[in-house]
């Protein structure tokens, strides 16, 4: 049983539905480019820490953070950190 606000590390997968309030379709397949280390791969590919709040996506290469996705009473919002572009593959 995990502890309340304990902070796990899993992959970009559980941005799926995450994001699908803000963006139509599977966005796990949308491919990222970190504007730290010019890397790119699908969201699904980046290393998420999630609690109740936030999920935050990191650049698997360099750790920068690309997003956030954060979850309150007002919805969902998505703050876009070092993430330069995200298109369709």
């Amino acid at each position: 049983m995990r502890a309340e606000n304990a902070t796990v590390t899993v992959d970009g997968n559980v941005l799926a539905g995450l994001l699908s309030d803000v963006l139509d379709g599977d966005a796990t397949s949308l491919v990222g480019t970190c504007a730290g280390c010019g890397a790119e791969a699908a969201l699904a590919e980046t290393m998420v820490e999630i609690d109740e709040a936030a999920a935050i996506a990191r650049c698997r290469s360099c750790t920068h953070t690309l997003l956030t996705v954060l979850r309150d009473d007002r919805g969902v919002r998505v703050l876009i950190g070092m993430l330069r572009e995200l298109r369709r593959p």
